[in-house]
């Protein structure tokens, strides 16, 4: 296949396809293993799955409803192109026995609409709005994985990690903050398996970059004025947006602009280096050569040195969060918070600052006992294995999938973890805080 996002290549067998799938999901749910020909896409969100405790005959949780959803509905940032994606895509569903469905960056469905009696069928999995179809709670799935991946993906029939679920197909696309590059949620068509043909993935892609243009109406970039965005968290390589213009940076740079954004006084190169290199062999000459490089990057004047210093401030998402929290704005800090800062990042300065970000923000979270903002950490990449959480969330929501994730995690504590896998975990995500 020339795609690897594309669930079925033109010309094959949907029939025979589903049955070598069902064969593939069978062993993997007995065996833990993935046979071919089930693409790395899915092998690997079908991994994650497991990891997060699904169940392949699970159901989705529905987390909001009646007023709840309304109100958050309403100040969604993807409610302003919603008569976008009805033009764009409505009709289609409709007459196509489909259904357009959206979902918030937690992979909460916010709106599911179509043809009736799909909508109806849809019912039966609670495939429905208000309820929470990420990755970490229902399995494979296109809009759960798309936010997951933040890549548009098909998930066709039996590729879906649960059996309910896999009489369908279904194609979505994550929607991004035009100004910040942060993921919104995703637009998502959901039926039949005529849905597997490349161009519904095409399709729904198109969309999604449709829905962003025109959020870019809504918020264009400021003026040259305007202070610089640094987005550094849930990323290994940081984002710098300025004057409207976006810079990737490399993760060397991530953490230098990390570094230098939060002391504006400046950082002497020895403060730089014991910042940046664990390793104390490494020579003042490999700094300074990344600075320069930082300095060409970023443009004439932007960096001086003795101490180095940004000579102009520059604002991050990391700085966001923590004045939220600091205001005493939780749900504010969270919606903020998109995941661990620079999760591959070793540079001793960045993992303590990761550590004290992540750290504040969940302790202020079992404190508070939201249960849907303790759901939106749990179900995340960071909070999947994080067993205090998961503690605080069965005290307010004790459904049965939250309390069965929570007894999987207690008898996970009483396993010894292999080093090598603690080391792997721990160089991504957040660490299971010690009971």
């Amino acid at each position: 296949m020339t795609d690897p996002w594309v669930a079925l290549e033109p010309g094959a067998d949907p029939a025979e396809r589903v049955r070598v799938l069902r064969r593939a999901h069978e062993t993997f749910t007995t065996a833990g293993t993935v046979p071919r020909p089930v693409r790395s896409v899915v092998a690997a969100s079908w991994r994650r799955s497991a990891r997060a405790g699904v169940g392949p005959d699970g159901t989705a949780s529905v987390e909001l409803t009646d007023g709840d959803l309304g109100a958050y509905r309403a100040e969604h940032p993807l409610a302003r192109v919603m008569p976008l994606f009805r033009e764009l895509l409505g009709t289609f569903a409709a007459d196509g026995e489909h259904l357009l469905a959206v979902c918030d960056a937690h992979g909460r469905l916010l709106w599911v609409e179509g043809h009736p009696a799909t909508r109806r069928r849809a019912d039966g999995m609670n495939f429905v709005p208000g309820a929470r179809w990420s990755e970490s709670a229902v399995g494979t799935n296109a809009p759960g994985t798309a936010v997951t991946v933040d890549r548009p993906v098909q998930v066709f029939a039996a590729e879906h990690f649960i059996r309910q679920v896999q009489p369908w197909t279904c194609a979505a696309a994550p929607v991004h903050d035009p100004r910040t590059g942060r993921v919104l949620g995703a637009v998502d068509i959901t039926g039949g398996d005529g849905l597997a043909h490349p161009h519904s993935l095409g399709f729904v892609k198109a969309v999604a970059w449709a829905a962003e243009a025109q959020l870019a109406l809504f918020t264009p970039p400021g003026p040259a004025g305007d202070t610089p965005l640094l987005t550094a968290l849930g990323r290994d390589e940081a984002e710098l947006v300025r004057c409207g213009r976006r810079m990737r940076l490399s993760r060397r740079h991530s953490e230098l602009l990390v570094l230098l954004s939060r002391h504006p006084e400046g950082l002497t190169g020895d403060e730089l280096l014991c910042a940046l290199y664990a390793d104390e062999s490494v020579t003042p000459v490999t700094l300074r050569a990344e600075l320069a490089r930082l300095r060409r990057l970023l443009g004439p004047g932007s960096l001086a040195s003795r101490p180095y210093r940004l000579t102009a401030a520059v604002d991050s998402d990391v700085t966001v969060v923590e004045r939220r929290l600091r205001a005493g704005a939780l749900t504010a800090a969270a919606e903020a918070y998109t995941g661990p800062l620079l999760p591959g990042s070793q540079a001793p300065a960045i993992v303590r600052l990761r550590e004290r970000i992540a750290g504040g923000l969940r302790a202020a979270l079992i404190a508070h006992g939201d249960p849907d903002l303790l759901a939106d950490w749990a179900h995340a990449v960071w909070g999947e294995d994080d067993v205090e959480v998961w503690r605080a969330l069965a005290g307010q929501r004790p459904t049965a999938p939250v309390r069965a994730r929570l007894a999987a995690l207690e008898t996970e504590l009483t396993v010894p973890v292999p080093a090598s896998r603690a080391r792997t975990r721990g160089a991504t995500y957040l660490q299971r805080p010690p009971v």
